[in-house]
């Protein structure tokens, strides 16, 4: 009994890790996504921006001073794009903020989409703006067998 109780401790540990993607793993799960050239911004802007945003950390959360959060590997506000528990949230992109926290980024992905066709493009990441915006960013997909 002690035996089966240490491996579903063990169990919940290991799948709360973070998982911490690779800049190449990242660079096929964006392309397969369709997010090369999304919008006209190239996979090149996608890998740069979930680098600086989150180094490419799914559980990555920063509170900020307005009580909102950001989540995730693109850094999704919770006031305006996703929905915590609180009423007075938008949650434009329908989804639990909980959700962007795993390893299946296709809520993250299809929120981040919605966020570029809505705003202002990347212009709504600060890590981009500064890192990213208007720099060769071809270094970013080079080597990782993608188109």
């Amino acid at each position: 009994m002690k035996a089966a109780s240490v491996l579903v401790l063990l169990g919940c540990l290991l799948s709360a890790q973070p998982k911490v993607y690779t800049r190449c793993k990242l660079a096929k799960i964006f392309s397969r996504a369709g997010l090369d050239n999304f919008q006209g911004f190239s996979l090149g802007n996608w890998i740069c921006l979930a680098y600086y945003e989150s180094r490419y950390n799914t559980t990555a959360q920063k509170q900020l001073k307005d009580g909102s959060t950001d989540y995730g590997i693109f850094q999704i506000n919770s006031f305006t794009w996703c929905r915590r528990e609180k009423l007075q949230e938008q949650n434009r992109c329908h989804v639990a903020c909980s959700a962007l926290l795993t390893d299946d980024l296709t809520d993250a992905i299809i929120c981040a989409k919605k966020i570029i066709k809505e705003t202002e493009g990347m212009n709504y990441w600060q890590g981009w703006k500064s890192h990213c915006e208007g720099k060769d960013l071809s270094e970013w997909k080079k080597g990782c067998e993608v188109s």
